[in-house]
């Protein structure tokens, strides 16, 4: 994304997690460390852009993510009448959250990044009652796969992370 500022927080904080297993040993990661975030797309044109890299679509997206990589809990793939798509699954709080700004915020899009790059788009058709974004990602379907379990696997460690340290 263009403009965004926050990327080497995230980065620390991805690397802390990997860090945080024990006193004195680090336990390396098998996995690819994988940090999602929803944008609300801006009707500020000053605002910055992403650019999905398969459909071309520029979106401008206001900078704060209205849902960070410590706010998901689980991601599936999942089979739509469209095909595979990711389901993202929310804690309790950012439910709340998601639900007021999806009521809000009809007709505007959500993007997705993956470690700041824009992968996905999904236009808010109603209020997101259930905690749960499904959003179709501009992957094939095996780095699909690939990504719900590097998903998975980033999640349980931040939340881990969180509750030792919060």
């Amino acid at each position: 994304m263009k403009g965004g500022g926050g990327s080497f927080v995230i980065g620390g904080l991805l690397l802390a997690v990997a860090g945080w297993s024990g006193c004195a040993t680090t336990k390396p990661v098998d996995y690819t460390p994988t940090q999602a975030r929803l944008f609300l797309e801006s009707g500020d044109a000053s605002s910055p852009t992403v650019t999905l890299p398969r459909s071309g679509a520029v979106i401008s997206v206001n900078s704060k993510a209205v849902i960070a990589e410590g706010d998901i809990l689980n991601a599936e793939v999942v089979q739509v009448e469209l095909g595979r798509c990711l389901l993202l699954q929310v804690t309790p709080s950012a439910a709340r959250d998601l639900y007021r700004l999806t009521g809000s915020n009809q007709g505007r899009r959500l993007v997705l990044t993956l470690n700041d790059v824009a992968l996905g788009a999904r236009q808010i058709d109603r209020p997101f009652e259930d905690g749960a974004v499904m959003i179709f990602v501009e992957l094939s379907d095996g780095e699909l796969t690939t990504l719900v379990t590097d998903l998975k696997r980033t999640s349980a460690d931040l939340q881990k992370a969180m509750k030792r340290n919060g």
